[in-house]
């Protein structure tokens, strides 16, 4: 136990750099993000409303969009009703980019936040035309 103060250092050093980033946010979970929906077609729109509520929206718009694409593309219909009885075209590009045309602002601030990347932009082209 030659070196005991340089192991002492040693374990000093490796605490205080794991620790560092719990001191440095004092516990806090980082902030929500608020998606932006100042687009021209949302400002444009009379009653700024989506294709169903918004809690629904946040909370199941994957599963939704799932079963839009399995709607469209497996069984062929392209129309859905949504629970206000208001039948609206079934397209991720037309329908829903149409409105939330700040993939940037709106998808992205979400998704990053929980660390996921959907797939939707494998096949499809984001608002501003490119590839992703």
């Amino acid at each position: 136990m030659y070196d005991s103060g340089k192991v002492i250092i040693g374990l000093l050093i490796f605490a205080g750099i794991f620790l560092f980033p719990f001191v440095y946010q004092h516990g806090a979970p980082a902030e929500k993000p608020k998606p932006s929906l100042d687009t021209p077609a949302i400002k444009a729109l009379p009653v700024k409303k989506c294709v169903e509520d918004t809690h629904f929206m946040i909370t199941t718009h994957m599963q939704f969009l799932n079963d839009w694409r399995d709607q469209a593309l497996r069984d062929g219909n392209r129309w859905y009703v949504n629970k206000a009885g208001k039948k609206v075209w079934i397209s991720l590009q037309n329908t829903c980019m149409k409105c939330h045309s700040n993939k940037k602002d709106f998808c992205d601030k979400c998704h990053n936040y929980a660390a996921v990347q959907p797939y939707c932009w494998d096949c499809h082209y984001d608002p501003n035309g490119s590839k992703l």
